[in-house]
């Protein structure tokens, strides 16, 4: 049995456990995993959706640019929340683990695990192709920022309500008359 045969077989069962673990690096899993929506679940349906696209392009023995979108609808979410760089990209290359984790189970692995390099060299290039669009991601994000704050909308989005600093600053003056 080759080693995309297996795969191929225990495909719920290894997207299973990569979208769960994926999932459950989020502040609130429990909502990504059981909200089925995409409007109301926008997070958890394109984690999904991306993972299971990467699996079948591992499958397919893709070439790496074929990575780019799945990967792209991954990562993009990823970037823009609390994630260090390194848990960012971290699901992609947890998939190893996965894959060894499923198919240890199957009486037939033995004589795969040799020929599971060229799966973990095809993950790894699908790893750093993530951690490229990550980069890209917040670089973007970055710039968006400087150019916020250069145009000074920056003052509309972070500052308070002027009326709410108003009230405030009129409470306080009036606090200060009291006393």
């Amino acid at each position: 049995m080759e080693v995309t045969e297996a795969l191929a077989r225990k495909k719920r069962e290894i997207l299973s456990l990569w979208i769960e673990r994926t999932l459950d690096s989020y502040v609130a899993p429990g909502f990504f995993k059981t909200a089925s929506d995409p409007f109301a679940n926008p997070v958890g349906s394109n984690i999904t959706a991306g993972l299971t696209a990467l699996f079948d392009l591992l499958l397919a023995e893709a070439d790496i640019q074929a990575f780019d979108k799945p990967l792209d609808q991954v990562v993009r979410i990823r970037a823009v929340q609390e994630f260090t760089p390194a848990q960012a990209v971290a699901p992609f290359l947890e998939l190893k683990w996965v894959v060894k984790q499923v198919l240890s189970g199957d009486q037939g692995f033995e004589p795969l695990r040799g020929k599971l390099d060229v799966l973990d060299c095809q993950i790894d290039r699908m790893a750093l192709a993530a951690f490229n669009i990550y980069s890209e991601c917040r670089e973007q994000l970055y710039r968006n920022r400087i150019r916020e704050l250069k145009s000074g909308s920056s003052i509309l989005t972070d500052a308070a309500c002027p009326s709410a600093l108003l009230r405030r600053a009129q409470r306080e003056s009036s606090a200060g008359l009291e006393t």
